[in-house]
């Protein structure tokens, strides 16, 4: 049985690039953990068949086993990330992986925009990083024909008016908890969103992963960065020290939670500031996430008060996540994770025979040609 001459090393990598412990990756590959090691230590030699299998689970080009070195593999976008005041290490494979895809998305979406003679967007770039926090606040709730908060509804139906207002607009917003299936989950502790900027196909992605009050956030900590004209992949944190990620934190807290109607309303007698939460949810109508981060930038509350919050809701969405059968269909899933504008524009071109139907499965996630239709049918088309 032909043997693949390939570099010991690299298996090693590759697994660790995966962020796959050895007794998992293991039994992905069905072998045992003594064998694994002696892959990877390169005292027994793998087949092609047992290469290509490898390569496949560890999510790496085939042709990245015979390298001599790793290649240095940083993201196309700029790293506005923080981790104690410094810049994280390597990314995840999951990270690189997606931001290919939604450059990928973005190419195809803009030479179909420039076919059908769209005009540059003006909201793109509109401000700088120097803009003041009201300037891009209020240019943004006008743009969006949006009031200062809404007067009914849930924080998640504010969400969902808010992405299809930003969508209607020509920014395309991405959302999703893992990259094509949830065997490859995205972290929250490495990204809460990114977006990058352009004048015709700006896109934005919120990491699903994350508790979904903390979307909300994201979602206008993103926005911010398309109206500054600024790509970025970013964290969300609090603690940042970098001038774009405190700017678009301080109009996300704003746009959301406006300062001079919240001080008012912020009670500082109580016994627990946590029963500030209830009331002030209903009348902003976001979540107690964005209010807890908002009295913190305000110094009403400390540090540590936040942090041991933010931790108990994680801890409360993981419970929830595992409790939680079932949930919509395959179609209104990819329908949720893949922009709307997005979706009909390939599928326009797809069922009217002016690209492939493969290409057009590519495009939206691997959805099969043969079940595109379908996926038009939910999309109304």
């Amino acid at each position: 049985m032909t043997t693949a001459n390939i570099n010991p090393a690299m298996l090693r990598w590759s697994r660790e690039r995966a962020g796959i412990a050895v007794e998992k990756f293991a039994q992905k590959c069905n072998v045992t953990f003594e064998r694994l090691q002696e892959w990877e230590n390169g005292q027994h030699p793998l087949t092609f068949n047992q290469a290509m299998a490898f390569a496949e689970k560890a999510h790496v080009p085939f042709g990245y086993l015979f390298l001599t070195t790793p290649p240095q593999e940083l993201l196309p976008i700029p790293d506005l990330r923080t981790l104690d005041g410094k810049a994280p290490q390597r990314p995840s494979a999951e990270l690189i992986d997606l931001l290919k895809i939604m450059l990928m998305r973005q190419e195809w979406y803009r030479d179909y925009l420039q076919q059908q003679m769209v005009t540059p967007l003006e909201m793109s770039g509109r401000f700088t990083s120097r803009s003041s926090i009201d300037a891009i606040v209020n240019d943004m709730r006008h743009k969006l024909h949006v009031p200062i908060h809404p007067m009914r509804g849930s924080w998640e139906n504010y969400y969902s008016d808010l992405v299809k207002r930003i969508e209607d607009m020509g920014i395309l917003v991405m959302r999703s908890p893992y990259l094509h299936h949830h065997t490859r989950p995205f972290s929250v502790d490495e990204f809460r969103g990114f977006a990058i900027a352009d004048d015709l196909a700006p896109i934005i992605f919120v990491n699903h992963a994350d508790a979904p009050g903390a979307r909300l956030f994201t979602l206008i900590h993103e926005l911010c960065h398309i109206w500054i004209g600024q790509s970025g992949v970013s964290d969300g944190g609090a603690s940042t020290h970098r001038h774009e990620e405190v700017l678009c934190n301080a109009v996300a807290a704003e746009f959301l939670v406006p300062a001079d109607e919240f001080l008012p309303l912020w009670d500082r007698d109580v016994e627990n500031w946590q029963e500030n939460l209830a009331p002030l949810e209903s009348h902003f109508h976001v979540s107690s996430w964005v209010l807890a981060r908002r009295a913190l930038t305000m110094s009403l509350i400390g540090r540590e008060d936040y942090q041991h919050f933010i931790h108990e809701q994680k801890l409360a969405h993981q419970q929830r996540a595992k409790k939680e059968s079932g949930g919509p269909s395959y179609f209104r899933t990819r329908k949720a994770q893949i922009s709307v504008s997005f979706s009909r524009a390939v599928l326009s071109q797809a069922l009217s025979g002016q690209m492939l139907l493969r290409e057009a499965s590519d495009l939206l996630d691997g959805i099969q040609p043969s079940k595109l239709s379908k996926f038009a049918e939910e999309l109304g088309l």
